[in-house]
């Protein structure tokens, strides 16, 4: 991990608790994955990507109940704490859910640039002579440069996604390509690959705890769990799912030589 290059990503992911009653963080969230609202613990992530590496580097449990703090204080929290850290990054990339002005304002104060996506709502103007919502004006397909409100001036770029609706992508570098902005939103789907693989691999959403200090143990051995998963694959090569068939069936081996259960002969 070098700290002076780099993409760092931030999102959240819902970790399932749909039989849950009494235990600690759980409350209701949207979901990607269930395109609902459901029952969860919500993950925050901050993660560090060069493209062919990406690694957690922090990580926030929304508990706004008993804490108070939203999922944008964890957002600058977090940002604080990766620049104390020794950080710079080529850009910090993240979904509309933290595009508010306090973030985009926050990183700009740390001379960081960024890219995020805009709801089609969001108020900018062409040339200063009047604000409205960014579905309403054109873009072209190499961008352009619009005045966000309340901000400045950023770039913007239209895309259709895979859904079909038109998504608003905006960045604070006002020299980046229609190429250069694609190459990183593919950056942001690296960290729904660090999602997806913690929820795959270390059993992150099965600590059945009611306890907040034991659900946040084990969320935090689970993802210390899968950078070892991580760096092991750097170093062999070895996928993650190779590296937990291979820990399974060693298991397994050592049990069949040494069985301790045995099933008594019903002739």
């Amino acid at each position: 991990m070098n700290p002076s290059k780099g993409v760092l990503v931030i999102d959240d992911s819902t970790l399932d608790k749909p039989y849950a009653s009494q235990m600690a963080l759980v409350s209701r969230h949207g979901s990607g994955k269930h395109h609902a609202v459901v029952q969860g613990i919500n993950l925050i992530s901050l993660i560090w990507t060069d493209r062919e590496c990406r690694l957690p580097y922090d990580f926030r449990l929304y508990n706004k109940v008993k804490d108070g703090l939203s999922k944008n204080d964890h957002f600058q929290h977090m940002i604080e704490q990766v620049r104390q850290r020794g950080f710079e990054p080529e850009v910090v990339v993240f979904d509309s859910w933290y595009s508010g002005l306090p973030n985009l304002k926050l990183l700009r104060s740390l001379g960081w640039h960024w890219l995020t996506q805009l709801t089609s709502n969001r108020e900018v103007s062409l040339d200063r002579s009047g604000n409205r919502a960014i579905s309403e004006i054109f873009i072209p397909t190499q961008g352009c440069l619009v005045h966000l409100k309340g901000y400045g001036w950023v770039k913007v770029f239209r895309k259709v996604g895979t859904n079909g609706d038109a998504e608003y992508w905006a960045t604070s570098r006002l020299d980046m390509t229609i190429e250069q902005a694609a190459f990183h939103a593919l950056d942001a789907w690296q960290i729904e690959v660090y999602h997806r693989g913690i929820k795959q691999f270390t059993g992150v959403e099965s600590g059945q705890y009611r306890l907040e200090v034991s659900q946040r143990n084990h969320i935090g051995l689970a993802i210390r769990a899968f950078v070892r998963l991580k760096v092991h694959r750097l170093r062999t090569g070895i996928s993650w799912f190779d590296a937990q068939m291979g820990i399974i069936r060693s298991a397994i081996r050592l049990y069949l030589a040494h069985t301790t259960i045995t099933l008594g002969s019903t002739a």
